[in-house]
């Protein structure tokens, strides 16, 4: 390349010292385009900043006329410059003026000038502005001249981003890349958040892009991609990976795209221009970001996710720097912002600083939410690129009710919802006042009102709700947050907790149910086609009965002489139930031959939750002490829509009329039977759903803490007859309809149902 300074690298030195000059944002800019037009041998460059209300602004230029800063400003479809901003693609023009694109602005004077190269200053795939450079003479820029003015357009991406240039900026007028934004997704979990982004997967912060040394950047460059490559192929030949399923198709696709010569020959390529290793991933990759965003075809947009995550292994290993967020250094008020995470991930953090969850996907009834609501964190989930919008330490709101999310609020929007969150605190007060109030529908039908709960942080919720017990206590918890498998005496430890703050109030324990997307981090994950479908809960505990004998073993110590009442999960057929009640008689029997005490009584119970049991329901109920319906998996497995995955778990709706006739089926042969039947999943926490489960028949309920209060509210402004009356025909034959959601709400609102 042609350069009167020496080329790229001399630039990038030149750049580096200017960068480090103690001088105003706009000097800065001032000397930066006299340094590239002089080393790109051009007449004209000029650096365009996007500003928040979608406009270009010329913020510096040196060739066209200086009084055209600041005052040329133009849309982000007009114009050649709009059209690099818009595509986020290089243009380059031996004849500017004749592109269809070009548009004239008489106070720059640019009318001279033929040749123009534009390249988008990117930052992590997003536009934050526009680098031109041109030339009197019809000249063609050659590659090596695009890229490296792509790498220099990358240093100023980190000037704009610092929020350097806003005070230049008029009010409304502030650049793009730190501007606020108000984003809309899909509700998960209740509560309002406010608080500062926290990145679940921090991405690698590169401060040094410009290289001293060239062939040993190009060194290091090699030598991370040859480790990349090697832990990529030792993880495929882990025997613990299975030779199908979804994990090894995206190790497949991270081989298949570090062996591609076309991504590695870019990152060489921008090294050469004068970056660092590490630039030069940052460099290719938010190229590639930024291509991949504007796509519409979700297969290729998905592989944006492998890409990014592959380049942050690789500046992982450039940098030295471990996966995973800094626990240890959480903030007050955190807000966790992530693409998606497990529940335990979830766990691992200081519960006590969280403030809300931001997810890229998410879904309304996976376990990362109802673990979410269970520590009462405000949640938001299908949030696109939400990961490449925010910085670590940005101000924003999660707004769990609406699912609305605040990036860099401005202060109107802090004080309305700073109101919000004093106006929902007195709505909680109201809640609390009904703590001693008898749950009782207005017609004088009483309702059982248990919580859900498995940590010990849920425990002081009995006392501060009134509720009438622990309705499904999910042991799982206590092994997802434990870094090794908890001993029996660290188990009969929590139990006898969890009994003790309950009191004389009645405790469902679930045995452990794990697999799935619930995975103890100290065993080794088993890779399925189906995870939902396949070895989890009861089916793990028969085939390691070992396993399920030390739990039952410490739950029957803890309740010793009080009553016990355990749950299976996942069951699928009554004699899997046989053969976990016959575990519990052979530990009883254990316990009496070694002297140790028992408890009171011992009631054993099933979850409903495998349609299959939905036919097996008398002989099921001749066997079990009580069941409990776990409408989470249920409606799941009855609509084949997997409730993680964001695609399909909102294609359905379980206030739909084959969901509440599947619930009003179990309800009413446990009747037949004098069986107890209590509904535990998050069905049970949303008042319009208990509404319907109330006129179905449902007695029973267990519910979130924080949906406690407004679901017992609008229990006791219910009138049970009315709302059976108006349920049961939609119930019936000739009742269909897509979903009662509508009608539902239509009647609580008529009846002055507090939702």
């Amino acid at each position: 390349m042609r350069g009167a300074l020496g080329g790229p690298r001399v630039l990038l030195r030149r750049l580096r010292e200017v960068m480090a000059e103690p001088v105003s944002a706009q000097d800065r800019l001032d000397k930066i385009v006299v340094l590239i037009a002089a080393n790109m041998v051009a007449e004209v460059c000029s650096v365009y900043v996007l500003r928040v209300d979608g406009t270009l602004e010329l913020y510096a230029t040196e060739g066209l006329n200086r009084s055209a800063v600041h005052l040329t400003v133009m849309r982000i479809d007009e114009g050649l410059v709009g059209t690099v901003a818009r595509e986020a693609e290089p243009i380059s023009l031996s004849n500017a003026q004749a592109h269809p694109a070009f548009s004239y602005r008489p106070e720059t004077g640019e009318e001279i000038y033929h040749s123009f190269l534009g390249v988008p200053i990117l930052r992590a795939g997003n536009t934050l502005g526009v680098l031109v450079v041109q030339n009197r003479a019809h000249r063609s820029y050659t590659e090596e001249e695009i890229e490296a003015l792509q790498t220099t357009a990358m240093v100023l991406a980190e000037i704009i981003a610092s929020g350097e240039l806003t005070a230049m900026a008029l009010p409304g007028a502030e650049p793009a890349a730190r501007r606020p934004l108000h984003l809309k997704g899909l509700a998960l979990s209740e509560g309002i958040g406010l608080g500062h982004v926290v990145l679940h997967e921090p991405r690698i912060e590169v401060t040094k892009v410009i290289a001293d040394d060239l062939p040993a950047e190009l060194k290091r460059l090699d030598g991370a991609v040859d480790t990349l490559r090697a832990s990529i192929d030792t993880m495929l030949a882990d025997e613990g990976v299975a030779r199908v399923g979804e994990h090894r198709e995206i190790l497949e696709a991270y081989r298949m795209f570090a062996h591609d010569r076309g991504w590695i020959n870019r990152m060489r390529e921008a090294v050469m221009t004068g970056l660092t290793a590490e630039g030069a991933v940052e460099r290719v990759q938010s190229d590639t970001r930024a291509r991949m965003l504007r796509m519409t075809d979700p297969y290729l947009r998905e592989r944006m996710h492998d890409l990014d995550d592959l380049a942050n292994r690789l500046l992982r290993q450039l940098t030295g720097r471990t996966a995973g967020s800094d626990h240890d250094r959480l903030p007050d008020n955190a807000i966790i912002v992530a693409r998606n995470m497990s529940p335990a991930a979830l766990l691992d953090y200081d519960r006590t600083r969280i403030r809300g969850l931001v997810l890229e996907e998410g879904a309304a009834t996976s376990h990362l939410t109802i673990v979410a609501r269970a520590l009462g964190i405000s949640a938001v989930g299908h949030m696109e690129n939400v990961v490449g919008q925010v910085d670590a330490g940005d101000a924003v709101i999660v707004d769990g009710v609406s699912g609305e999310v605040h990036i860099r609020p401005p202060a109107d929007v802090e004080n309305a919802y700073a109101d919000k969150v004093r106006f929902r605190a007195k709505r909680l007060e109201r809640y609390a006042a009904l703590r001693d109030v008898p749950t009782v529908t207005k017609d004088g039908t009483p309702i059982e009102l248990h919580l859900n709960a498995g940590l010990l942080v849920d425990l002081p919720h009995i006392e501060d709700t009134g509720a009438t017990g622990i309705g499904l206590f999910r042991t799982e918890l206590q092994f997802m947050i434990a870094s090794a498998f908890p001993r029996t005496n660290e188990q009969l430890k929590l139990y006898r907790s969890v009994l003790d703050a309950a009191g004389e109030r009645p405790v469902v324990f679930r045995t452990l149910d794990i697999g799935g997307d619930k995975v103890l981090p100290y065993m080794r994950a088993i890779e399925e086609e189906n995870p939902a479908l396949g070895w989890r809960a009861i089916r793990l505990g028969l085939d390691r009965p070992g396993l399920l004998r030390s739990q039952i073993r410490a739950l029957l110590r803890a309740a010793t002489g009080r009553e016990l009442r355990l749950i299976f999960p996942m069951v699928s057929a009554v004699e899997e139930y046989d053969r976990a009640h016959h575990i519990v008689e052979r530990e009883l029997t254990h316990l009496r031959r070694h002297g140790h005490g028992l408890p009171e009584r011992v009631l054993v119970g099933v979850m409903l939750e495998v349609p299959a049991l939905l036919f097996q329901l008398d002989l099921l109920f001749s066997r079990v002490d009580f069941a409990s319906v776990g409408s989470n998996d249920l409606v799941q497995f009855l609509y084949a829509a997997d409730r993680g995955n964001s695609r399909v778990a909102d294609r359905f709706d379980p206030l739909a009329p084959a969901a509440l006739r599947a619930l009003k089926t179990i309800i009413d042969k446990a009747a037949e039977y004098g069986k107890p039947v209590t509904l535990c999943g998050e069905l049970a926490s949303r008042p319009l759903e208990a509404l319907a489960l109330a006129a179905i028949g449902y007695r029973r309920l267990s519910v979130s803490p924080a949906s406690y209060g407004p679901v017992k509210a609008m229990l006791l402004e219910l009138d049970l007859p009315a709302a059976t009356a108006f349920v049961e025909p939609f119930l019936g034959i000739r009742g269909e309809v897509a979903s009662l959601r509508p009608q539902l709400a239509a009647f609580a609102e008529k009846a002055g149902l507090p939702l």
